[in-house]
């Protein structure tokens, strides 16, 4: 049995990291993208200018004030020079800078996209299981923080971890070449304990991050799931259910945060103190040089401003680096969806399925959704081309489950799904489904327009062809009828919609897809009596000389059928047609009585409600 396999996610360590970053690597350096792999490289020399024009600012600035120490007023045309080419060369850096970014841009915006898009169409490709199983909402936060999570590291790598390493080993170079080698010692020694201090503290903070992440995924999953069931909830009243339910949500929320940046300013403490001690002992140092004669007051005020230039970024690499660690925990929680195995998938060398008269064979098929528990068991028919299928029992007796395994939303157990003499798991997922079309129990419509959701049958299809459907499901007028039309939008689920409009919209949909196979499960089971009928005579028109089959609750509306099959508990339990079925006196037979009891019930409700507006109307 085919069963998805349950990935335990790897523990947010170095492996872990490094696995993230090789999976990002070639939508950052994209196969065949010569224009952007030049804009890269063009980014880096403009990164190296930069970092060279800004590490020359405090050696220019250190020119300028040895010139003004000296009493020779003639002099004064050197220090305005080296004064010129100090502000000259901090817009230089800044300018370079800028630039860089915005030639960037398109590089980090093209990686977000293709990794985006990626992942959704591995979503797409995932089975209905993952589906059902995974909170929606849970699923689109993770990919929402991921794509931010790529957008931040790489521009973040780019403009402030790059620049910032080159530029402390250039001034260190620098401040050695310059003096000695203290000067170099006492910098470096100050990164490497800020680094490292802020790699243990971090450590720490990552644990308290993901749980204020779970806790933020729980809440909004809670409040998705509670407006996309806004019915519901007004039905029984339950509003103070789901904000209740959805302050426990944020309460655990609310305390994973204040942990997390109670825990934040620990870090910039420490951090502030590292820093502030190394600068400490660099003043000193140059302070000592300048009273001992080895240095002059243009190299202690050069020094100064080496300190304060690598202290600001120094200060937000911390922050830098706390963003990227999370940033990368969002990341791979994004491409553990993207690496989630697919439970269905077209075989090697599979074909596209070819339909000659769209014949449907079920043999000894036995599946369930979980092992321990068997929907079907050993089930077997035949709908012959063009011929009609209906299939009924009751409730949890696996008729929904065959629709299912007729699409491939699973794999078979046992036994196979033929069409046309072509198993079904043998041939391309995307021709199957495009041979079969289906009008559901519950139709849920894209909150878009009316003639988008017609049109998602065949999204190429023109306006005339999406008004023929419509004619076709008896829908035309009712649209034209509307103050937008076509136009109109149906909300969200198609709200705005009754069930019979929703229904031929559905019907509308599947014309227009114009399938071999038409698929109707318990499509019209929703409805009022007088709404069925009209329904099923849409339905029986468009799928006159279609190969059909029917999942049906009704057995009114399956009494035309040309061959019937009553399912209980997973086994076909009698076949025939209405009139056989009948005849036998079995279950069928029993379950059509019941139903014209029930039947008969309501008329009767109906006629006396009727007969109560009359008497009300002659006392009035």
């Amino acid at each position: 049995m085919r069963r998805m396999r349950e990935d335990v996610p790897k523990p947010e360590g170095e492996n872990s990291q490094l696995d993230t970053l090789k999976t990002l690597l070639p939508y950052f350096w994209p196969e065949g993208r010569f224009d952007l792999k030049a804009r890269i490289i063009f980014c880096f020399a403009l990164l190296i200018f930069a970092k060279l024009t800004n590490v020359s600012v405090p050696y220019i600035l250190k020119g300028a004030v040895d010139a003004l120490s000296i009493d020779d007023p003639t002099l004064l045309v050197v220090p305005l020079g080296l004064l010129i080419a100090y502000g000259v060369a901090r817009v230089g850096a800044i300018a370079f800078d800028n630039i860089r970014e915005g030639l960037f841009a398109k590089v980090v915006q093209n990686a977000i996209r293709s990794v985006a898009l990626v992942t959704f169409r591995h979503l797409h490709s995932l089975s209905l299981r993952f589906h059902i199983e995974r909170r929606t909402g849970g699923v689109t936060r993770a990919i929402d923080r991921g794509t931010k999570g790529i957008e931040f590291m790489l521009t973040f790598l780019m403009f402030n971890v790059i620049p910032t390493l080159i530029e402390i080993t250039v001034v260190c170079i620098l401040l050695w070449v310059l003096f000695d080698w203290r000067f170099a010692v006492v910098p470096l020694v100050t990164i490497l304990a800020y680094i490292f201090l802020t790699l243990r503290i971090t450590e720490w903070r990552i644990t308290l991050r993901r749980d204020m992440n779970a806790a933020d995924n729980d809440a909004n999953t809670k409040a998705v799931d509670s407006l996309l069931n806004f019915e519901t909830v007004k039905y029984f009243g339950n509003e103070e259910h789901e904000a209740k339910r959805y302050d426990r949500g944020l309460a655990a929320y609310e305390q994973a945060a204040i942990r997390s940046r109670t825990s934040l300013s620990s870090l910039n403490i420490v951090q502030s103190g590292v820093i502030s001690l190394g600068a400490s002992l660099m003043m000193i140092m140059s302070a000592y040089g300048v009273v001992e004669g080895t240095m002059t007051v243009g190299d202690f005020v050069m020094v100064n401003a080496y300190l304060l230039q690598l202290a600001m970024p120094l200060n937000f690499l911390g922050f830098v680096y706390r963003e990227i660690r999370q940033a990368l925990i969002d990341m791979h929680t994004m491409f553990e969806l993207l690496h989630k195995d697919l439970e269905i998938k077209d075989e090697p060398g599979a074909k596209d399925l070819t339909v000659s008269g769209a014949k449907i064979e079920f043999k000894d098929c036995q599946f369930g959704y979980d092992e321990r528990r068997p929907i079907l068991k050993g089930v077997s028919f035949t709908v012959p081309a063009g011929k009609k299928l209906a299939i009924v029992g009751a409730s949890g007796a696996g008729k929904s489950t065959i629709s299912r395994l007729l699409f491939r939303f699973y794999d078979l157990d046992a036994g196979e799904v033929l069409i046309d003499g072509q198993n079904i798991a043998k041939v391309k997922q995307g021709s199957l489904r495009q041979a079969i079309g289906i009008v559901p129990q519950d139709t849920v419509l894209f909150n878009d327009t009316i003639l988008y959701n017609i049109a998602y049958g065949r999204p190429d299809a023109t306006r005339e062809e999406v008004e023929a459907a419509a004619k076709l499901a008896k829908i035309h007028d009712f649209v034209l009828s509307l103050p937008d039309g076509y136009d109109s939008v149906v909300g969200e689920r198609g709200l705005k919609l009754s069930g019979g409009e929703k229904q031929r919209v559905a019907i509308a949909r599947t014309v227009l897809k114009n399938p071999s196979i038409m698929l109707f499960d318990e499509a019209t089971s929703a409805l009022d009596s007088r709404t069925e009928q009209e329904i099923q005579a849409s339905l029986n028109d468009v799928s006159k000389d279609r190969t059909t089959l029917v999942i049906a609750h009704r057995l009114s509306t399956v009494v035309d059928a040309d061959e019937i099959i009553v399912l209980e508990q997973g086994r076909i339990e009698e076949r025939g047609t209405h009139r056989e079925l009948l005849e036998k006196e079995g279950h069928y037979a029993e379950m059509w009585r019941r139903q014209l009891e029930v039947a008969q019930k309501v008329a009767e409700v109906e006629k006396a409600a009727g007969q109560d507006d009359i008497v009300g109307e002659r006392d009035e």
